[in-house]
Protein backbone atom coordinates (compact mmCIF):
# COMPACT_ATOMS: atom_id res chain seq x y z
CA UNK A 1 0.00 0.00 0.00
CA UNK A 2 1.47 3.69 -0.97
CA UNK A 3 1.76 6.25 1.73
CA UNK A 4 -1.20 7.90 -0.16
CA UNK A 5 -3.23 5.09 0.17
CA UNK A 6 -2.26 4.56 3.79
CA UNK A 7 -3.06 8.32 4.41
CA UNK A 8 -6.57 7.76 2.87
CA UNK A 9 -7.29 4.58 5.17
CA UNK A 10 -6.15 6.35 7.63
CA UNK A 11 -8.86 9.43 7.45
CA UNK A 12 -11.31 7.30 6.42
CA UNK A 13 -11.31 5.44 9.87
CA UNK A 14 -10.43 8.53 11.81
CA UNK A 15 -13.72 9.86 9.84
CA UNK A 16 -15.74 6.47 11.21
CA UNK A 17 -14.60 6.52 14.73
CA UNK A 18 -15.34 9.65 15.42
CA UNK A 19 -19.02 9.41 13.85
CA UNK A 20 -19.26 6.23 15.93
CA UNK A 21 -18.35 7.59 19.27
CA UNK A 22 -20.69 10.88 18.20
CA UNK A 23 -23.45 8.92 17.56
CA UNK A 24 -23.55 7.30 20.89
CA UNK A 25 -22.17 10.23 22.67
CA UNK A 26 -25.46 11.83 21.23
CA UNK A 27 -27.87 9.26 21.63
CA UNK A 28 -29.64 10.89 24.86
CA UNK A 29 -30.87 13.33 22.46
CA UNK A 30 -32.83 10.69 20.64
CA UNK A 31 -34.10 8.69 23.59
CA UNK A 32 -35.41 12.30 24.63
CA UNK A 33 -37.43 11.85 21.72
CA UNK A 34 -39.41 9.19 23.19
CA UNK A 35 -40.01 10.58 26.56
CA UNK A 36 -43.22 9.56 26.64
CA UNK A 37 -42.68 5.67 25.81
CA UNK A 38 -41.48 3.37 29.07
CA UNK A 39 -37.95 2.41 28.48
CA UNK A 40 -38.73 -1.41 28.56
CA UNK A 41 -40.97 -0.82 25.58
CA UNK A 42 -37.99 1.09 23.73
CA UNK A 43 -35.77 -1.62 24.61
CA UNK A 44 -38.21 -4.23 23.30
CA UNK A 45 -38.25 -2.35 19.95
CA UNK A 46 -34.92 -1.44 20.05
CA UNK A 47 -33.66 -5.02 19.67
CA UNK A 48 -36.42 -6.89 17.56
CA UNK A 49 -35.62 -3.79 15.02
CA UNK A 50 -32.18 -4.81 15.73
CA UNK A 51 -32.31 -8.72 14.92
CA UNK A 52 -33.96 -7.40 11.68
CA UNK A 53 -31.55 -5.04 10.15
CA UNK A 54 -28.29 -6.94 11.58
CA UNK A 55 -29.79 -10.08 9.75
CA UNK A 56 -30.27 -7.85 6.53
CA UNK A 57 -26.61 -6.54 6.30
CA UNK A 58 -25.11 -9.73 7.43
CA UNK A 59 -26.95 -11.31 4.07
CA UNK A 60 -26.16 -8.50 1.85
CA UNK A 61 -22.83 -8.63 2.81
CA UNK A 62 -22.47 -12.27 3.05
CA UNK A 63 -25.19 -13.93 0.65
CA UNK A 64 -24.98 -17.63 0.39
CA UNK A 65 -22.97 -17.71 3.39
CA UNK A 66 -24.66 -16.18 6.02
CA UNK A 67 -25.53 -19.03 7.89
CA UNK A 68 -22.13 -20.30 7.67
CA UNK A 69 -20.97 -17.37 9.32
CA UNK A 70 -23.49 -17.06 11.59
CA UNK A 71 -22.32 -20.75 12.89
CA UNK A 72 -21.17 -20.99 16.67
CA UNK A 73 -21.06 -23.88 18.70
CA UNK A 74 -22.75 -24.45 21.46
CA UNK A 75 -20.41 -23.40 24.11
CA UNK A 76 -20.41 -19.88 22.43
CA UNK A 77 -23.79 -19.32 22.35
CA UNK A 78 -24.70 -19.58 25.82
CA UNK A 79 -22.04 -17.14 27.01
CA UNK A 80 -23.58 -15.17 23.84
CA UNK A 81 -27.03 -15.55 25.88
CA UNK A 82 -25.21 -13.62 28.91
CA UNK A 83 -23.86 -11.12 27.58
CA UNK A 84 -27.26 -10.72 25.33
CA UNK A 85 -29.04 -10.54 28.85
CA UNK A 86 -25.99 -7.96 30.09
CA UNK A 87 -27.05 -5.43 27.20
CA UNK A 88 -30.13 -5.32 27.00
CA UNK A 89 -29.52 -4.12 31.10
CA UNK A 90 -27.45 -1.89 29.87
CA UNK A 91 -29.35 -0.64 26.98
CA UNK A 92 -32.69 -0.26 29.82
CA UNK A 93 -30.74 1.55 32.80
CA UNK A 94 -29.56 3.80 29.74
CA UNK A 95 -32.69 4.55 28.63
CA UNK A 96 -34.04 4.89 31.96
CA UNK A 97 -31.39 7.30 32.63
CA UNK A 98 -31.97 9.30 30.14
CA UNK A 99 -35.66 9.81 30.24
CA UNK A 100 -35.61 10.21 33.60
CA UNK A 101 -33.14 13.01 33.64
CA UNK A 102 -30.30 11.83 34.62
CA UNK A 103 -28.07 12.25 31.68
CA UNK A 104 -25.33 12.97 34.23
CA UNK A 105 -25.02 9.90 35.56
CA UNK A 106 -24.79 7.91 32.68
CA UNK A 107 -21.48 10.15 31.52
CA UNK A 108 -20.07 9.36 35.03
CA UNK A 109 -20.77 5.78 34.43
CA UNK A 110 -19.06 5.38 31.16
CA UNK A 111 -16.07 7.40 32.49
CA UNK A 112 -15.72 4.95 35.11
CA UNK A 113 -16.15 2.03 32.74
CA UNK A 114 -12.45 1.71 32.01
CA UNK A 115 -11.58 1.35 35.31
CA UNK A 116 -13.98 -1.33 36.14
CA UNK A 117 -12.83 -3.34 33.17
CA UNK A 118 -9.11 -2.67 34.90
CA UNK A 119 -10.82 -4.72 38.17
CA UNK A 120 -12.21 -7.37 36.48
CA UNK A 121 -8.57 -7.47 34.06
CA UNK A 122 -7.20 -8.30 37.38
CA UNK A 123 -9.10 -10.60 38.49
CA UNK A 124 -10.64 -12.60 35.60
CA UNK A 125 -7.18 -12.68 33.33
CA UNK A 126 -4.55 -12.39 36.31
CA UNK A 127 -3.38 -8.75 34.80
CA UNK A 128 -1.10 -6.64 37.16
CA UNK A 129 -0.93 -2.86 37.44
CA UNK A 130 2.69 -1.05 37.93
CA UNK A 131 1.79 1.16 41.97
CA UNK A 132 0.69 4.40 39.44
CA UNK A 133 -2.00 2.26 38.01
CA UNK A 134 -3.49 1.08 41.31
CA UNK A 135 -3.62 4.35 42.89
CA UNK A 136 -5.24 5.62 39.50
CA UNK A 137 -8.12 3.02 40.16
CA UNK A 138 -7.87 4.11 44.15
CA UNK A 139 -8.47 7.68 43.13
CA UNK A 140 -11.67 7.08 40.94
CA UNK A 141 -12.70 4.61 43.56
CA UNK A 142 -12.65 7.87 45.62
CA UNK A 143 -14.50 9.56 43.79
CA UNK A 144 -17.20 7.27 43.35
CA UNK A 145 -17.48 6.93 47.70
CA UNK A 146 -17.60 10.57 47.99
CA UNK A 147 -20.36 11.27 45.96
CA UNK A 148 -22.33 7.45 47.52
CA UNK A 149 -21.37 9.49 51.12
CA UNK A 150 -22.64 12.82 50.12
CA UNK A 151 -25.95 11.87 48.26
CA UNK A 152 -26.45 9.09 51.27
CA UNK A 153 -26.91 6.40 48.49
CA UNK A 154 -24.69 4.64 45.68
CA UNK A 155 -24.32 6.19 42.42
CA UNK A 156 -26.78 3.05 41.08
CA UNK A 157 -26.68 4.00 38.10
CA UNK A 158 -23.30 5.25 37.00
CA UNK A 159 -22.06 1.73 38.80
CA UNK A 160 -24.78 -0.32 37.23
CA UNK A 161 -23.33 0.81 33.49
CA UNK A 162 -20.23 0.42 34.32
CA UNK A 163 -20.19 -3.11 35.63
CA UNK A 164 -23.12 -4.42 32.96
CA UNK A 165 -21.07 -3.33 29.73
CA UNK A 166 -17.44 -4.14 31.90
CA UNK A 167 -18.75 -6.85 32.62
CA UNK A 168 -20.00 -7.51 28.88
CA UNK A 169 -16.60 -6.74 27.70
CA UNK A 170 -14.99 -9.60 29.51
CA UNK A 171 -17.13 -12.13 28.23
CA UNK A 172 -17.11 -10.71 25.05
CA UNK A 173 -13.14 -10.56 25.19
CA UNK A 174 -13.24 -14.56 26.02
CA UNK A 175 -15.55 -15.37 23.03
CA UNK A 176 -13.92 -15.61 18.93
CA UNK A 177 -16.60 -14.02 17.57
CA UNK A 178 -17.39 -11.11 15.36
CA UNK A 179 -19.09 -7.52 17.01
CA UNK A 180 -22.02 -7.96 14.06
CA UNK A 181 -21.97 -11.53 14.06
CA UNK A 182 -22.05 -11.40 18.43
CA UNK A 183 -24.51 -8.80 18.48
CA UNK A 184 -26.87 -10.58 15.70
CA UNK A 185 -27.00 -13.72 18.14
CA UNK A 186 -27.22 -11.27 21.63
CA UNK A 187 -30.56 -9.74 20.07
CA UNK A 188 -31.95 -12.82 18.32
CA UNK A 189 -31.76 -14.68 21.79
CA UNK A 190 -33.21 -11.55 23.61
CA UNK A 191 -35.80 -11.25 21.05
CA UNK A 192 -38.60 -13.73 21.86
CA UNK A 193 -38.73 -11.61 25.46
CA UNK A 194 -38.99 -8.36 23.32
CA UNK A 195 -41.79 -10.02 21.56
CA UNK A 196 -43.71 -11.01 24.00
CA UNK A 197 -43.53 -8.22 26.26
CA UNK A 198 -44.39 -5.49 23.25
CA UNK A 199 -47.11 -8.17 22.76
CA UNK A 200 -48.11 -8.04 26.72
CA UNK A 201 -48.07 -4.04 26.33
CA UNK A 202 -50.33 -4.16 22.84
CA UNK A 203 -52.78 -6.61 24.47
CA UNK A 204 -53.24 -4.15 27.87
CA UNK A 205 -53.44 -1.02 25.41
CA UNK A 206 -49.98 0.47 26.67
CA UNK A 207 -48.33 0.15 23.36
CA UNK A 208 -46.82 3.43 22.30
CA UNK A 209 -45.92 1.88 18.87
CA UNK A 210 -48.96 2.52 16.57
CA UNK A 211 -50.51 4.13 12.98
CA UNK A 212 -51.95 6.57 14.71
CA UNK A 213 -48.71 8.21 15.73
CA UNK A 214 -46.54 7.52 12.92
CA UNK A 215 -43.44 9.89 14.31
CA UNK A 216 -43.01 7.83 17.00
CA UNK A 217 -43.22 4.68 15.75
CA UNK A 218 -40.43 5.48 12.83
CA UNK A 219 -38.79 6.48 15.56
CA UNK A 220 -38.90 3.51 17.48
CA UNK A 221 -38.18 1.11 14.90
CA UNK A 222 -35.02 3.89 13.84
CA UNK A 223 -33.44 2.53 17.66
CA UNK A 224 -32.32 -0.20 14.94
CA UNK A 225 -30.08 2.09 13.22
CA UNK A 226 -29.00 3.70 15.79
CA UNK A 227 -27.94 0.41 17.46
CA UNK A 228 -26.54 -0.69 14.28
CA UNK A 229 -25.13 2.00 12.36
CA UNK A 230 -22.24 3.15 15.19
CA UNK A 231 -21.66 -0.58 14.77
CA UNK A 232 -20.27 -0.84 11.39
CA UNK A 233 -18.86 2.60 11.47
CA UNK A 234 -16.70 1.36 14.63
CA UNK A 235 -15.80 -1.86 13.04
CA UNK A 236 -14.53 0.32 10.22
CA UNK A 237 -12.61 2.41 12.34
CA UNK A 238 -11.25 -0.45 14.11
CA UNK A 239 -9.78 -2.28 11.19
CA UNK A 240 -7.71 1.12 9.86
CA UNK A 241 -6.93 2.80 13.17
CA UNK A 242 -4.45 1.76 16.16
CA UNK A 243 -6.36 0.77 19.01
CA UNK A 244 -4.17 3.03 21.27
CA UNK A 245 -5.95 6.05 18.91
CA UNK A 246 -9.12 3.84 19.33
CA UNK A 247 -9.09 3.91 23.14
CA UNK A 248 -8.57 8.00 23.32
CA UNK A 249 -11.55 8.31 21.15
CA UNK A 250 -13.91 6.00 23.28
CA UNK A 251 -14.05 9.05 25.65
CA UNK A 252 -15.75 11.01 23.17
CA UNK A 253 -19.08 9.61 23.82
CA UNK A 254 -19.13 10.02 27.52
CA UNK A 255 -17.78 13.66 26.78
CA UNK A 256 -20.47 14.46 24.74
CA UNK A 257 -23.24 13.31 27.25
CA UNK A 258 -21.56 15.34 30.10
CA UNK A 259 -21.78 18.70 27.48
CA UNK A 260 -25.21 17.74 26.98
CA UNK A 261 -26.51 16.68 30.63
CA UNK A 262 -25.46 20.12 31.57
CA UNK A 263 -25.43 22.61 28.60
CA UNK A 264 -28.34 20.94 26.69
CA UNK A 265 -30.38 19.67 29.25
CA UNK A 266 -29.66 21.82 32.09
CA UNK A 267 -28.71 19.01 34.80
CA UNK A 268 -27.88 20.34 38.00
CA UNK A 269 -23.55 20.06 38.29
CA UNK A 270 -23.03 20.86 41.93
CA UNK A 271 -19.51 20.58 43.50
CA UNK A 272 -20.25 17.72 44.70
CA UNK A 273 -20.63 16.45 40.59
CA UNK A 274 -17.24 18.66 40.34
CA UNK A 275 -15.19 16.53 42.86
CA UNK A 276 -16.45 13.81 41.57
CA UNK A 277 -16.08 13.87 38.14
CA UNK A 278 -12.63 15.40 38.96
CA UNK A 279 -11.41 12.52 40.90
CA UNK A 280 -12.67 10.54 37.93
CA UNK A 281 -11.16 12.40 35.56
CA UNK A 282 -7.72 12.45 37.42
CA UNK A 283 -7.81 8.77 37.73
CA UNK A 284 -7.84 8.22 33.84
CA UNK A 285 -5.45 10.62 33.40
CA UNK A 286 -2.96 8.76 35.60
CA UNK A 287 -3.59 5.72 34.41
CA UNK A 288 -3.05 6.32 31.06
CA UNK A 289 -0.11 8.41 31.90
CA UNK A 290 1.57 5.59 34.05
CA UNK A 291 0.54 2.73 31.01
CA UNK A 292 2.77 5.38 28.19
CA UNK A 293 5.35 5.75 30.79
CA UNK A 294 5.63 2.11 31.09
CA UNK A 295 5.51 1.04 27.18
CA UNK A 296 7.87 4.27 26.34
CA UNK A 297 10.57 2.66 29.21
CA UNK A 298 9.86 -1.28 27.96
CA UNK A 299 10.48 0.12 24.53
CA UNK A 300 13.68 2.12 25.73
Amino acid sequence: MSPDERLHEHRLGLAAGLAAFSIWGMAPIYFKLLATVRPDEIIGHRVLWSVILLGLVLLVRKRGRVLAHLRVNRRTLLALTATGGLIALNWLIFVHAVNTDRVLSTSLGYFINPLMSVVLGLVVFGERLVPAQTLAVLVAAAGTAYMTWQVGQLPWIALSLATSFALYSVIRKLLDVGPMVGLFWETLIVSPLALLWVWYLAAQGQLAFAWSQPGQAVLLAGTGALTVAPLLLFAAGVRRLPLTTIGLMQYLAPSLTFVLAVFVFGEAFTMHHAITFGLVWLGLGLFFWAGWHRNRSLRT
